[in-house]
């Protein structure tokens, strides 16, 4: 039966958020949606986070998602908030993370006239929202609302834009509200396990891609029973990296930006590839260039739309990740694939084998893994930094790891005050650039003031490095744009009122890292890069030999 109450716009919002079970709202505040905060004031189960810029809001709304499952939710007023945190809204979109944005909008009655920060929002986000809707009438607030948590939740999640008339906040009507969201699971039919089966069959050499579909499904323990029923190799879609613990006998590797060579062989040389819960992006496929038409495709996926978008499937399975493994699990398959997986994992852990002599950044990874708790949680921004993180970090548990695919810089650090407020017990840390870094650092007052306490990590090269890695490529010796000046990041830590530590070598890292891990504040630790080292392969040097040898 639906509960019917009489209330302003501006609660109905917020009661439609209590009823999903929202805890957390991320924003800058802003006049064009006042009623809206006032309603949270008067609302104890919901907690307001205000931040410092809509981006690093967005992020951290973002990156709350990830962690805790549940939608993020961020606020901002008008054309200007709105645009601050457009970054965030298309990293949910690439990332499918359930989001809900609402955003102020001018009072109706100026609408149309260009009137002070007008934008119309929910055309100038639906190119990157999943929905995306203007709330007209007061009545319809609860119908509207349900329904935007309803659709950045269900199929592939993500995220819906709300624009939000100054006046009609005000309004009241009799609100009518539904029930929670109750997510669809849908199964595959027995006429297409029967397919894959058939397929697999004929199959000498399968192997698995899992993506981030099998994270918000929650289906990571069931991969590895169909893993291991099967004796099939997994890999990691770009930035999943905990969709498959590291540490398992059939992991395979991580397909994303530097993925090495003898990775990329263990996918050319399968003969059949069984895609679960991803889109099969261009940095996954390593620019749609890494499966061929003469592979057997399996494509699993919730979303009707992400099957054949890239690649024609063999059997296209409009399924939940969870229920469509538990399916496939009852195929009648002769376990032949056990030499198969062991030459995947072989060519995996080769990579990860000590070397003579190894850079301060693989040290540094291997401290992080040494001394973090097995269920710590890691964030990263983009950049090369992460090269080293995503080849010789193990993520041995589910959700562990949270990263932008979309590569948007200033990620790491607001996205890791998200996952701290939704998991407060666990060690959550965010690696960054000086480049990225410098884009939402003002957050760390956030981290401050809410005491959130998050461990930042800044690789400082003073460059923007990924972008001078191409430039030495297609343009070696004509350095323009990329060189960064120097900022003492610890310095301006502590200035925040965190800890600030500042580290040339491993040694010193390690004690810092000890005791950022003991004291428990909101802290960076800044670790003086080697400019040359541009990235996990290459340095400038070697970049622009190649250049001239090649011109």
């Amino acid at each position: 039966m639906k509960q019917t109450e009489q209330m302003s716009s501006a609660q109905a919002i917020i009661e439609c958020l209590k009823i999903e079970g929202i805890q957390k709202v991320f924003c800058v505040p802003g006049e064009s949606y006042l009623p809206v905060m006032d309603a949270i004031y008067d609302e104890p189960s919901i907690k307001l986070i205000s931040t410092r810029h809509e981006g690093g809001a967005s992020f951290m709304a973002e990156g709350f998602a990830k962690a805790s499952g549940q939608p993020g939710v961020v606020m901002a007023t008008r054309g200007v908030g709105g645009s601050n945190l457009a970054i965030g809204v298309h990293t949910a979109y690439q990332d499918s993370t359930p989001m809900i944005v609402l955003l102020g909008q001018v009072d109706s009655r100026f609408r149309g006239r260009e009137g002070f920060q007008e934008v119309d929002l929910d055309r100038f986000f639906a190119p990157i929202a999943k929905w995306t809707v203007e709330i007209q009438e007061a009545k319809r607030v609860p119908e509207i609302v349900q329904r935007a948590l309803r659709i950045a939740q269900t199929g592939r999640p993500g995220p819906v834009v709300i624009s939000l008339p100054e006046d009609l906040l005000k309004k009241s009507a009799a609100m009518e509200f539904g029930k929670p969201v109750d997510r669809p699971s849908p199964c595959p039919s027995l006429r297409e396990v029967q397919g894959t089966e058939k397929l697999l069959l004929k199959a000498k050499r399968p192997l698995v891609i899992a993506g981030g579909g099998v994270k918000n499904a929650g289906a990571e323990k069931t991969l590895v029973q169909f893993a291991e029923k099967f004796s099939l190799p997994v890999m990691a879609a770009f930035r999943r990296h905990d969709v498959f613990p590291n540490n398992h006998s059939l992991y395979a590797g991580h397909l994303g930006l530097g993925t090495n060579p003898e990775i990329l062989k263990t996918v050319k040389e399968a003969d059949a590839i069984i895609a679960i819960g991803t889109r099969l992006s261009e940095v996954t496929t390593q620019d749609y260039s890494l499966i061929r038409n003469d592979q057997t495709l399996i494509h699993i996926d919730i979303d009707t739309n992400t099957l054949g978008k890239v690649y024609a499937p063999d059997i296209g399975i409009v399924a939940d990740a969870k229920e469509g493994l538990t399916a496939l699990m009852e195929m009648k398959l002769p376990v032949v694939f056990e030499e198969w997986g062991k030459a995947g994992r072989e060519a995996y852990q080769a990579l990860l084998k000590p070397e003579k002599e190894e850079s301060v950044n693989k040290k540094i990874i291997a401290l992080l893994q040494k001394h973090l708790p097995k269920d710590a949680i890691l964030t990263n921004d983009a950049g090369n930094f992460a090269g080293w993180l995503h080849a010789y970090y193990q993520f041995n548990q589910k959700n562990t790891y949270i990263g932008p695919t979309s590569g948007a810089m200033g990620y790491g650090m607001p996205a890791a005050l998200g996952a701290k407020l939704a998991w407060p017990n666990r060690t959550v840390v965010s690696l960054s650039g000086d480049g990225g870094f410098m884009m939402t650092m003002q957050e760390l007052e956030t981290a401050v003031r809410y005491q959130i306490p998050v461990i930042s990590i800044v690789f400082n090269n003073r460059m923007y490095g990924t972008i001078r890695m191409h430039q030495e490529i297609h343009f070696p010796y004509k350095t323009i744009g990329t060189d960064l000046g120097s900022v003492p990041f610890y310095k301006i830590a502590q200035g925040f009122g965190a800890l600030g530590i500042y580290v040339r070598e491993p040694e010193e890292f390690e004690q810092a890292l000890l005791q950022v891990l003991k004291e428990g504040k909101p802290a960076v630790i800044e670790v003086e890069s080697d400019p040359e080292q541009i990235s996990l392969t290459s340095t400038i040097e070697q970049l622009r030999q190649n250049g001239k040898n090649n011109n």
